[in-house]
């Protein structure tokens, strides 16, 4: 049974996403507070997050920011905070999906099976030639050894990995890593190309440049 865990300090708010959550066979955490979700998390490795972002303590930037720092489980935020610039702040934090209040319970739970469908469908793939991705542990093993990647790196890589031989456009591939339409400087997945090629060694060969479009994985 899949775990998800839901920070929120409105409790009535907590109680309407668990009413509809439950009937669909997931286990509930819920926490009221951002110190109360961290300690949980640590605890019980749910198998995604929702988070608010104002609660006592620690706020859902904090808790998201500290999560990130250990792992990549999917990340919500559901919170009246709607301006562009608190959701361009979430995503850079890692977020993967962010939903404004209010916001209708079915289309919520809805965004909840489609994250959790892709995460599954992530894990499918394998890797070969020395890079592989252990997706249940959300690692990159390199030659054997576990290799340091960031949160945005990883799901780079495992974008480009799931995706062997197809060429991706730098758009594509802000949308799906980022998850958002990013109308800023497209030369943003250039670098952490650069970066994810200078971390993978000779192997970075493999992440091959599409000249004038973007970029696709390749071992040939």
């Amino acid at each position: 049974m899949e775990k998800i865990l839901i920070a929120d300090d409105e409790q009535l708010m907590r109680q309407l996403v668990v009413d509809f959550l439950k009937p669909e066979g997931y286990e509930i955490l819920e926490a009221a507070d951002g110190k109360e979700a961290l300690d949980i998390y640590k605890e019980h490795h749910p198998d995604l997050v929702l988070l608010d972002v104002m609660m006592p303590g620690y706020d859902g930037w904090t808790v998201c920011r500290e999560i990130r720092r250990e792992s990549t489980v999917p990340i919500m935020m559901l919170t009246a905070k709607g301006e562009e610039i608190d959701q361009l702040f979430a995503y850079d934090l890692g977020v993967d999906e962010y939903i404004t209040k209010p916001c209708s319970p079915k289309i919520l739970v809805a965004k909840i099976k489609a994250l959790l469908r892709r995460t599954q469908k992530e894990g499918e793939g394998g890797g070969e030639e020395g890079v592989s991705i252990d997706r249940e542990a959300r690692q990159v093993v390199l030659d054997g050894k576990n290799i340091d990647l960031s949160p945005t790196e990883y799901k780079l890589l495992n974008y480009l990995m799931i995706n062997t031989g197809k060429a991706l456009s730098r758009r594509q591939i802000l949308n799906k890593v980022w998850n958002y339409e990013y109308y800023g400087d497209l030369r943003t997945v250039d670098t952490h190309i650069n970066r994810l090629r200078i971390k993978l060694g000779d192997k970075g060969k493999f992440i091959q440049t599409v000249r004038g479009y973007g970029y696709r994985y390749d071992i040939k």
